[in-house]
């Protein structure tokens, strides 16, 4: 396993439903049960649009269909969250988290053991079911964006 890299990415699947309305996957986390979406750090010299990818590959066993939309959207996380805290520099006090969107389209989607469940959802149960506010941050940017808005 790489070290990891002091940055985290968060990446919103999304598809269209058979009435072509869009709807965002969410996951639910094995050990606090929150919902989120595909989230994780970078490792070792990682791109954050690379990490993006394989983490969503690691949490769903997709790839994504298109490129990755890069969003707007940025947020910190205090590195107390992090183990590997203890292998950066000791001035670090936030990571940075760069947000993308990428379409899944009917890709099957087969979670690691890091998620207990997952669920498709058009954009308002999406957002009232996440329980970050940055990721309802993201989702609204994505849906707006994708809408055209």
């Amino acid at each position: 396993m790489m070290a990891r890299a002091p940055f985290q990415v968060l990446v919103i699947p999304y598809r269209f439903a058979a009435d072509r309305l869009l709807e965002y996957c969410l996951l639910k986390r094995s050990d606090t049960g929150i919902w989120q979406f595909v989230a994780g750090g970078g490792e070792g010299s990682e791109t954050t649009q690379e990490a993006a990818r394989r983490e969503l590959h690691e949490e769903t066993g997709c790839y994504g269909e298109q490129a990755f939309v890069q969003l707007d959207t940025t947020f910190s996380v205090p590195v107390t969250a992090f183990s590997d805290r203890l292998n950066w520099p000791v001035d670090l006090f936030v990571v940075p988290c760069s947000c993308y969107g990428v379409f899944l389209g009917q890709r099957e989607v087969r979670l690691s053991a890091e998620h207990s469940a997952f669920c498709w959802l058009p954009y308002a149960l999406a957002y009232e079911k996440l329980h970050f506010g940055n990721n309802r941050t993201a989702l609204w940017e994505l849906d707006e964006r994708l809408k055209g808005g």
